[in-house]
């Protein structure tokens, strides 16, 4: 069954266009390397400019686990959590196939 995640992630002032650097570093990765994630994607809010929402696909919950476990998702965390001001949030979802 398709997962879908969705992470809200609070930045530091003065800290979003290295956050959004090392993202794109990483987003880059996700989607060359794994076959399993349908969908990856940030999005700031526009209401709170400090806010970014992370939007993911997996095809099941062995894709979501392995992209956890990727050395460039480890260190891609290592460098974001210097920039968040907070915990992030991750909200879980049962994809729906449609037809």
């Amino acid at each position: 069954m398709p997962i879908g995640v969705i992470a809200s992630i609070p930045v530091q002032e003065g800290k979003n266009d290295e956050f959004e650097a090392v993202f794109n570093e990483l987003a880059a990765q996700v989607l060359a390397n794994e076959p399993g994630c349908r969908f990856y994607a940030l999005n700031r809010s526009k209401t709170n400019p400090q806010l970014y929402k992370v939007l993911e696909s997996y095809d099941d919950q062995a894709a979501l686990t392995a992209h956890g476990q990727t050395e460039y998702f480890r260190a891609a965390n290592g460098k974001l959590a210097a920039m968040v001001s907070g915990a992030p949030e991750i909200e879980y979802l049962d994809g729906v196939e449609l037809s």
